[in-house]
């Protein structure tokens, strides 16, 4: 869209507004309030989000943020909370091109009111979206595992033990990150456990043992040995795993001290599945620990 037209947009948006306004004021004189207060204030709430849509097309997401979020607090008095939690919605997903602490504002406004509907999948969604904002805009990762972590808990109590898994697999990786590997490697183990009975899923078990075993070594290399093994008993197909083998091979070069022996491990390793950021960083993690190694790298 062309300024001109953008322009245009956001003029019968500002007029709509005033129109919105006046109906909104209009609905709170006595006899209004006597005869049909509530229709005026259900044309404020299509003028407002009709407005909010017109500053979407112009960009102004500021504005159209605002907008659907004046229409959300009229449906609240409405008693309309179905409506008021869908515009705290769209007003969330404006400000997310905006005004990221605001965009959460808004959808933790639609969490309480799906909550209290007792909209648990919904509302976990949402909690979700709320953990993105955290992780990729405000980088606050502490926020973002809470959020996460509620999210998994709406899903365990409806049931969704798939998307339960996938936030809580999010919690892990960040704990880990956080240098919090008890609380990482209790949640991959569980995440293992869940899925290796799971015949779509089983083959995912070994990645997340796997996580859970480099999250043991990290703090101790016999806790990673003992798990190891308690992996290797619970889950036969573990043993086969080239995650596996390189694991012994890792717990072989850390008890000889042996840094190129180590090093050599994992680039044969990773030639064949490339290792990810956060293996990288919990393999660089446990090489600091062999005696003598300053080297800020795995090759």
């Amino acid at each position: 869209m062309d300024a001109a037209a953008a322009g245009n947009k956001e003029r019968e948006a500002v007029q709509l507004l005033a129109e919105a306004e006046k109906r909104v004021k209009s609905s709170h004189s006595f006899l209004r309030g006597l005869f049909g207060g509530n229709t005026k204030v259900e044309e404020a709430c299509e003028m407002y989000t009709r407005a909010a849509n017109m500053f979407k097309i112009a960009k102004n997401w500021s504005a159209a943020g605002n907008a659907f979020c004046q229409a959300a607090k009229l449906h609240m008095q409405l008693q309309s909370k179905h409506d008021a939690a869908t515009c705290f919605v769209d007003a969330g997903n404006a400000y997310k091109k905006a005004d990221p602490q605001e965009a959460i504002n808004c959808l933790n406004a639609a969490i309480d009111i799906y909550t209290d509907m007792g909209r648990f999948t919904i509302a976990a969604k949402h909690h979700i979206t709320t953990a993105e904002i955290y992780e990729s805009e405000l980088v606050d990762i502490e926020k973002a595992i809470a959020h996460y972590e509620q999210a998994a808990d709406y899903y365990k109590g409806e049931e969704s033990n798939s998307s339960a898994n996938k936030c809580l697999l999010k919690v892990a990786g960040y704990a880990a990150q956080l240098e919090q590997y008890q609380k990482a490697t209790e949640i991959f183990e569980q995440v293992g456990t869940s899925t290796m009975d799971n015949p779509l899923l089983k083959h995912s078990a070994k990645d997340y043992f796997f996580k859970a075993a480099l999250c043991h070594f990290i703090v101790d290399e016999l806790n990673a040995k003992l798990a190891l093994e308690k992996y290797e008993e619970m889950f036969p197909a573990f043993t086969d795993s080239r995650e596996c083998k390189l694991l012994k091979k890792l717990l072989e070069a850390h008890e000889e001290q042996n840094c190129e022996a180590y090093t050599e491990a994992v680039k044969e390793f990773d030639s064949i599945s490339r290792l990810d950021q956060w293996l990288t960083t919990m393999l660089l993690r446990i090489k600091k620990s062999i005696q003598g190694e300053n080297d800020g790298d795995l090759k």
